[in-house]
């Protein structure tokens, strides 16, 4: 985890951006991750967990129609949640994570595993990208696999900005 969150900080410096963290089921272990870089308040802005959906709501301006329609655990809400990292922030990029850890909570169409994730950069209009994991393990597996996911997917869209750049 040490050496993702450093790659993070890396190309976070080298574009001179800084990055939010929007977590519900990882409950801040993104934003852990990131803080355990030494020198990493250089290239991280904040993080919000929301792990209600009120929060969600409240902090990230989740639609209420969004979370009703779509459940929590959503591509359409990892979305707004990266919006809403940008917006109320002075962040450029911004990841989002929301999922269902386990052991409970898991349905046929959502079962336990499931995590949504959402990466966005802000320039003149905010350009997202998200990705739907089922991922195996007990609770603790999840949530740092989910960790993990949302590191890398930092790191694989700067790199993407830097080569079509």
């Amino acid at each position: 985890m040490d050496i993702l969150a450093a790659q993070v900080g890396g190309l976070l410096k080298s574009h001179g951006l800084m990055l939010a963290t929007a977590e519900s089921c990882t409950g801040g272990g993104v934003a852990q991750a990131i803080t355990e870089v030494p020198g990493s308040s250089a290239w991280f802005e904040r993080g919000f967990v929301t792990y209600s959906n009120l929060s969600k709501q409240q902090l990230l301006g989740v639609d209420e129609v969004t979370l009703s329609r779509y459940g929590s655990v959503s591509e359409a809400v990892v979305r707004e949640m990266v919006s809403g990292a940008l917006a109320n922030s002075m962040a450029k990029v911004a990841l989002a994570v929301s999922g269902i850890a386990g052991p409970d909570g898991g349905t046929p169409d959502k079962p336990v595993g499931t995590v949504w994730f959402a990466w966005g950069v802000k320039n003149s209009v905010i350009h997202t990208h998200s990705q739907r994991n089922l991922l195996p393990g007990n609770r603790a597996e999840v949530r740092a696999q989910a960790v993990r996911i949302a590191l890398q997917g930092v790191i694989d869209m700067l790199n993407q900005r830097t080569e079509t750049a």
